[in-house]
């Protein structure tokens, strides 16, 4: 047992980036050379499956927490963080109009089609968001429906800081607590459940997934990096009057790596909430605005509605007046905003998207598979924008209501 007890201390005293860099590197390898043993892909299935299992319940009693301990005085940062969300999910989709004018794509269109309903419009997406706000309560739990979480942690929140003792706001606090230490527990297999996601995507796809559809993933990949890497950090400037790059770098390395593999933002909200606390930000203020960003915050989902769509219209030969395109990208932040939680949710806006062009739905389904092909680095680069945006933001609305005090 002793020498058991000194390995895991060993293991946890480890920097986790470093651990999971290794997980990295065997999963590639392991992939190349030994693709028969599918058992390793398991690994990656537990990991992200016992993340997703635990996030709902953490996120709805922090939120609840947070909002029951809440003392006031943190109005104008969520004003600020919600400025932030929105303002930046526009210009992603406004990077990727120009992106696409300045090197327009065109796609390989077959006659096949993805069996998955897309939303008609506008209306449909908000009709959706909705009714999801005001779903089951244990239902949206179950389902990993956050913006109903969201919702009913924040009334129930509420009504506990008018109505309950302190006591029982403590017990609140102490699950809360209770949650957030099973989560770390399950963190410390970060590194073999990325072996296990690398080594099934390896395994599966090879090196041609970065041949395939290559000026495509391209063009969506620098959208989202210029994304990542300029506008944001150039924003977060105008905020902070400071250099911003150690802050982005720290959100991308510890965040952004992270999401890259598990191609979910539900999944890193417990990682985002470890980082903002290592950050030394306010809980009561993180702990919602972490799940809010999840749902909100999609500056890659913008990116990739407004790139396919335009990579359609070129591909069927329509011009597209500029002025047509940034009001695309209007429509695909406010549709972005409304794709939360839902798996290839960006790709399935798509149609809508082209429908602003007149372009029929089957032709734009046939984008929607083509996304779908992409969608190991899409999805991945996408969700690690996403997520570590998410973080970023939540620090830059911070520190400018520290550097306004």
């Amino acid at each position: 047992m002793g020498k058991l007890s000194s390995l895991l201390k060993k293991w946890t005293e480890t920097s986790l980036v470093l651990r999971i860099l290794g997980g990295l590197a065997i999963g590639a390898v392991l992939g190349l050379f030994c693709p028969q043993w599918k058992g390793i892909g398991l690994l990656g299935g537990v990991f992200v499956g016992a993340l997703k299992a635990i996030a709902p319940v953490l996120v709805g009693l922090l939120v609840c927490s947070a909002i029951a301990k809440a003392q006031g005085g943190l109005g104008p940062r969520f004003r600020t963080v919600i400025l932030l969300y929105l303002l930046t999910t526009m210009v992603a989709a406004i990077v990727a109009v120009v992106g696409s004018f300045l090197f327009p794509v065109t796609i390989k269109l077959s006659g096949e089609t993805v069996a998955h309903t897309a939303p008609g419009g506008l209306a449909d997406v908000f009709s959706t968001l909705l009714g999801n706000l005001v779903s089951n309560p244990i239902q949206s739990l179950s389902q990993a429906n956050y913006i109903g979480i969201l919702f009913w942690a924040v009334v129930a929140g509420a009504a506990l800081k008018k109505m309950a003792s302190g006591n029982t706001v403590r017990v609140v606090s102490d699950l809360a607590d209770a949650v957030s230490q099973m989560v770390r527990w399950i963190i410390q297999f970060a590194p073999f459940g990325i072996l296990g996601l690398v080594f099934t995507s390896v395994s599966e796809s090879g090196l041609e997934i970065f041949r395939d559809y290559g000026k495509l993933v391209l063009l969506l990949v620098g959208c989202m990096c210029t994304t990542a890497f300029v506008i944001n950090p150039a924003i977060a400037w105008v905020f902070l009057r400071r250099n911003p790059y150690p802050l982005l770098w720290k959100c991308i390395r510890v965040s952004g790596i992270n999401a890259f593999f598990t191609r979910s933002s539900a999944a890193n909200i417990p990682i985002n909430m470890q980082l903002c606390k290592e950050l030394g930000l306010n809980e009561e203020f993180y702990s919602v605005s972490i799940p809010l960003g999840s749902t909100i915050n999609m500056n890659g989902a913008a990116a990739t509605i407004t790139v396919l769509s335009l990579a359609v219209a070129h591909t069927v030969g329509m011009e597209v007046p500029l002025t047509s395109a940034i009001f695309l990208s209007l429509i695909a932040t406010l549709g972005a905003c409304g794709a939360s939680g839902v798996a290839g949710g960006s790709l399935l806006l798509v149609p809508m998207a082209c429908s602003f062009f007149g372009i029929d739905n089957d032709t734009a389904m046939q984008a929607v598979a083509v996304g779908f092909i992409i969608g190991v680095i899409q999805d991945s680069v996408e969700t690690a924008l996403n997520s570590s945006a998410d973080a970023f933001f939540t620090a830059v609305a911070e520190f400018h209501d520290r550097r306004k005090a």
